[in-house]
């Protein structure tokens, strides 16, 4: 690990006037300090920004939540808030990592990495979530453009994750037994008007499953899935599992999740 100069903050004023081009924020650290330590990042200045209480908590408004960007994974799992108005979601939290990792981890951490097997950016297509920064609003179908890539600029701060309340939903995902980030990850979420399939896992990127979401909006059941087959191209082939074997889990797992909205 190189040097760096590490500055604690209390506020956002505080962070944004530290930040740089060679600087970065940091909560829960559990993919920044990895990659520090492993020299495959370097960084002149860390801003810790868990410190600042408007980036953390929860708040139902309407019908939206809203998650502050420093608000770890343990909490939303055990939220009574997030259970009462989106539990797929609060599930969702307790199936990250280990118990370490979800107390330390945190949710604005996790899209802003944007692991292409993260569980919480699932959540935020899924969702129809916001991306609150302090200098802007961000869809989250425009949030997520590759692997390990994201809209946010240089120096651009997440402040709060607003998830659209739905009618049903459910997260069901496939873990890799070591890490438990997923092999394959799918949120089905059901509203008034439509229903999104978010899949994460299967490529680069999260994306939503246009094949499942034909058949779902025409009927929500588990057996209006039977006929889709989902194309092993384009997806992702590993040591964890192939192509074929992920595109089968896609269909599986849209079933149970099916099953338990």
């Amino acid at each position: 690990m190189k040097n760096f100069n590490y500055h604690s903050v209390k506020n956002v004023k505080e962070a944004k006037k530290l930040s740089s081009n060679k600087s970065a924020y940091l909560a829960g650290g559990m993919t920044t300090l990895p990659s520090m330590k492993l020299r495959l990042a370097s960084y002149s200045d860390i801003i810790d920004i868990k410190n600042i209480k408007e980036l953390s908590g929860m708040k139902i408004s309407g019908k939206s939540l809203k998650i502050g960007a420093t608000t770890k994974h343990a909490d939303v799992a055990s939220s009574k808030e997030v259970k009462k108005a989106i539990k797929s979601l609060s599930d969702l939290a307790d199936g990250i990592g280990d118990p370490q990792v979800r107390n330390r981890g945190t949710i604005g951490g996790s899209i802003a990495n944007n692991d292409p097997a993260a569980d919480y950016p699932s959540a935020c297509v899924a969702l129809k979530a916001t991306i609150h920064t302090d200098k802007r609003k961000i869809p989250a179908e425009k949030f997520f453009k590759g692997m390990f890539e994201t809209d946010l600029k240089k120096g651009e701060l997440i402040q709060t994750v607003e998830f659209q309340i739905p009618e049903k939903s459910c997260y069901m995902k496939f873990p890799n037994p070591a890490s438990r980030y997923a092999v394959v990850g799918v949120y089905v979420a059901k509203f008034k008007q439509e229903v999104i399939v978010a899949v994460t896992g299967a490529q680069s990127v999260v994306y939503r499953s246009k094949e499942l979401e034909k058949a779902l909006n025409s009927n929500f059941s588990e057996s209006s899935i039977n006929n889709v087959r989902i194309k092993s191209s384009g997806l992702n082939s590993d040591i964890h599992a192939s192509s074929e074997y992920r595109a089968r889990l896609i269909t599986v797992l849209a079933k149970k999740a099916v099953a338990n909205s």
